[in-house]
């Protein structure tokens, strides 16, 4: 692999896994997963946790694929998805850091509950989508054809990791829960919306400044 493939793999790897890991904030879901799953024993828990990061990897991994196909149906330009699949990151980091940013999501209980409300929108989210969407079009935007296969692979693996790592607290919610404490899941989300928020505002700064190219 060249120098320049070897930069485009590190690039869309590490900046998809850490977006993804930032925005869909893994131990803010462990109180929605100990809640769906309060009246199931473990191993039923445990078999919807493993399905609830399976369909969020099809999900995710369908917005990467058909993002610009998408875009380009309804006319809508890389700069104008980027600008607003930044202000939708950055509302959600505003809310997790001053709020509560899982509040839009169902707390009923339920047998089945791993598509939904705890693969969508729990953790492949409308944050989540347009990360990978607007990664999409960054994609779309690379050199040559080999250049575009290498960041799809990268974005691709960088989605499963996210989901491995989803799956691995989720695996872990009744420990984590006890070890940190509401508290401590609480400091968590607060510093994570933080990070949404810088986030969400390079991502502006990324699709304005794809207006004013184009322009």
């Amino acid at each position: 692999m060249t120098p320049q493939l070897l930069k485009i793999a590190t690039t869309f790897l590490l900046g998809g896994l850490v977006s993804l890991i930032t925005i869909t904030n893994p131990l803010s879901k462990i109180p929605l997963f100990l809640s769906l799953s309060a009246d199931q024993p473990l191993p039923d828990a445990l078999r919807e946790a493993r399905r609830a990061c399976v369909y969020a990897f099809a999900m995710l991994s369908a917005a990467l694929f058909a993002g610009v196909a998408i875009l380009q149906l309804f006319g809508i330009s890389y700069g104008a998805l980027r600008i607003a699949g930044g202000i939708t990151v950055a509302i959600l980091g505003y809310r997790m850091l001053f709020g509560n940013g899982d509040t839009m999501l169902p707390r009923g209980r339920g047998h089945a509950f791993a598509f939904f409300p705890l693969a969508m929108p729990g953790i492949a989210g409308p944050g989540a989508l347009a990360t990978v969407i607007g990664v999409s079009t960054e994609l779309a935007e690379l050199g040559s054809p080999l250049q575009q296969v290498v960041g799809y692979a990268a974005s691709v693996l960088s989605i499963a990791l996210t989901c491995l790592a989803l799956c691995w607290v989720l695996y872990s919610a009744r420990w984590v829960s006890r070890l940190l404490g509401e508290e401590g899941i609480n400091v968590v989300t607060r510093l994570t919306g933080f990070l949404l928020i810088c986030i969400g505002i390079q991502f502006i700064g990324s699709g304005i400044r794809s207006f004013i190219a184009g322009a």
